[in-house]
């Protein structure tokens, strides 16, 4: 894992790892971006409700991002960040009201469990008292919604709600953070185990969403 870490920060970046490992490299993202068109009801409906129930609490990893960092630096970093995550929590949840409401695939369908799941494993991450670690998930998160807006757009835009434009830092400001913040190997390891953490999340959810949309084809 540590020779990941390494590997990753001086050959790769931050904003390349984003793209590469986060829900822009997902198969499902890419396939609602390209064919939107295609989804049914149901599965707009699917990933309203299930981003919604991953991010759409308050408080959530931004926000307790904001009571574990003391650095001077990250605060108008997080300012920012935190008030621009409030803004998407409140997209969510307009669109899943708009998408209505989700339908089970199968019998014991566990879906909405195993993304609470999720759910509480990046409460606990956001929580972390290992330095470096709460922050590193914020950045990942605030970097990786970039790559998941465009899907919500669309969902908007078919579901006839009005937004506006994310007001979330950019890619590059955060990765030039992360990079200004890392200064120490036990620090950078993590914020970049931390942000590790939180792509793994979205990388299974999208997973998640993909084996549902099948599921209901095949039936």
């Amino acid at each position: 894992m540590l020779g990941q870490n390494a590997q990753f920060t001086a050959q790769t970046g931050f904003a390349e790892h984003i793209s590469s490992q986060g829900s822009d490299a997902a198969p499902h993202v890419r396939f609602i971006i390209e064919e939107f068109s295609s989804l049914s009801g149901a599965d707009v409906a699917d990933i309203a409700h299930f981003l919604s129930v991953l991010h759409g609490r308050y408080p959530g990893v931004p926000d307790h991002a904001a009571t574990k960092t003391a650095d001077d630096i990250t605060g108008e970093w997080l300012t920012q960040a935190t008030a621009g995550f409030a803004a998407e929590r409140a997209l969510l949840t307009k669109l899943t009201v708009a998408a209505g409401p989700i339908s089970g695939v199968s019998a014991d369908d566990q879906s909405n469990a195993a993304v609470l799941g999720q759910s509480k494993a990046l409460e606990m991450l956001s929580q972390s008292d290992r330095n470096g670690c709460a922050i590193g998930a914020a950045f990942a998160l605030v970097s990786d919604w970039h790559f998941i807006r465009p899907v919500l757009d669309r969902i908007a835009l078919r579901v006839g709600v009005e937004v506006g434009s994310s007001t979330l830092p950019d890619i590059e400001t955060t990765a030039a953070l992360k990079d200004r913040l890392a200064a120490t190997p036990a620090l950078e390891r993590a914020i970049n185990f931390g942000s590790e953490q939180l792509l793994n999340q979205h990388r299974g959810l999208w997973q998640l969403l993909e084996a549902r949309r099948n599921t209901r084809l095949s039936h």
